[in-house]
């Protein structure tokens, strides 16, 4: 009986794909930081059994309509815009995504960021390296303070809810927005649902962690920004594409917020001559939320673990597309 054959568009240690040796013929493209030529991610993709994936990588028609036996698509990320979902149900493929095993980690990240950017630590930092530092004075480098302040929270998922806990370390007042109320964490945390545009009235922090879909992209755009408080501080942990890039960037240089610390971007990875790069009010990382050691091997490992369970016939951990099970159970 010939084996399975299973591509990974992205170089990942060896120990950690190891199961998947033992059921499959596994291919990889062997780069860690360069994406997965398009060419050759549908060239496997006519012949594979099982794909895993980047978010970066573009898993639409055409790789369904090429494909010949492909059963399953491990994304590694939590979110899966980057996958056409309803494309792959029709041609019975399941979708498995990494959520949960990262809620933590990407709420340290969240909440970091968030704190860099209101002390304007990453700011200093360059300011010490530079030579810059002199002399001491009252106002040098002064941020803004972070406990006792209101954070807004857009899309109040599991990472939402982990960055209100940390908030509540903080003292601050937690004010959300999400498509549906979450009376729990009302009663754990004390959030307060509001709307859209409240929420933007009365928060000095606003993070964005909800997922891009098209209800949301562009949902902070100028209109938005120009309801924000002038001292308001923007945290994008989410998706890029949820953010109009230019409103922001005007909103920044005129000074109708205060300050942004964006993690993603529309189009990444930016280039050097970002217009971003060139403000002193904003912080740029590189798409890192869930990036710790511990958190990305425990990502592959439920990828290649729901991999091995559609091959085996059985139901995958976390399948996205739940219509799959229908003709699969």
């Amino acid at each position: 009986m010939t084996k399975p054959k299973i591509f990974i568009s992205r170089k990942l240690r060896e120990d950690l794909i190891l199961p998947l040796y033992d059921i499959a013929h596994v291919e990889m493209w062997d780069h860690e930081e360069k994406p997965c030529p398009r060419d050759l991610l549908l060239k496997q993709a006519e012949d594979c059994d099982a794909l895993l994936t980047m978010l970066s990588d573009q898993i639409d028609r055409e790789v369904f309509t090429r494909q010949k036996r492909l059963k399953v698509v491990a994304n590694l990320a939590v979110g899966y815009d980057n996958i056409q979902v309803e494309e792959a149900t029709e041609h019975n493929i399941a979708i498995c995504n990494t959520p949960e095993v990262l809620t933590e980690t990407t709420a340290d990240l969240t909440f970091g960021l968030l704190m860099a950017t209101a002390r304007r630590i990453v700011e200093a930092a360059e300011f010490v390296k530079e030579g810059k530092w002199t002399g001491w004075s009252p106002f040098l480098l002064a941020g803004a303070d972070i406990h006792h302040k209101t954070i807004g929270i857009v899309g109040m998922g599991s990472i939402g809810e982990a960055v209100a806990r940390r908030a509540k370390g903080f003292s601050m007042e937690v004010l959300y927005h999400n498509r549906s109320r979450k009376e729990e964490a009302e009663k754990e945390l004390g959030a307060t649902y509001c709307s859209f545009d409240e929420l933007l009235a009365h928060s000095d922090f606003v993070v964005c962690l909800t997922p891009l879909t098209e209800e949301t992209k562009h949902l902070f755009n100028q209109e938005a920004f120009r309801k924000m408080k002038k001292s308001a501080i923007f945290i994008n942990a989410a998706r890029g594409a949820v953010v109009d890039e230019e409103a922001l960037y005007e909103a920044l240089e005129k000074k109708e917020i205060q300050a942004a610390g964006l993690d993603v971007f529309t189009k990444e990875p930016i280039e050097s001559t970002h217009p971003f790069l060139s403000l002193p009010n904003v912080v740029c990382i590189p798409h890192i939320g869930s990036a710790s050691i511990e958190t990305r091997e425990e990502m592959v490992r439920l990828c290649v673990d729901n991999i091995i369970r559609v091959l085996s016939h059985k139901e995958p951990k976390t399948l996205v597309n739940k219509k799959w099970l229908q003709t699969n159970a």
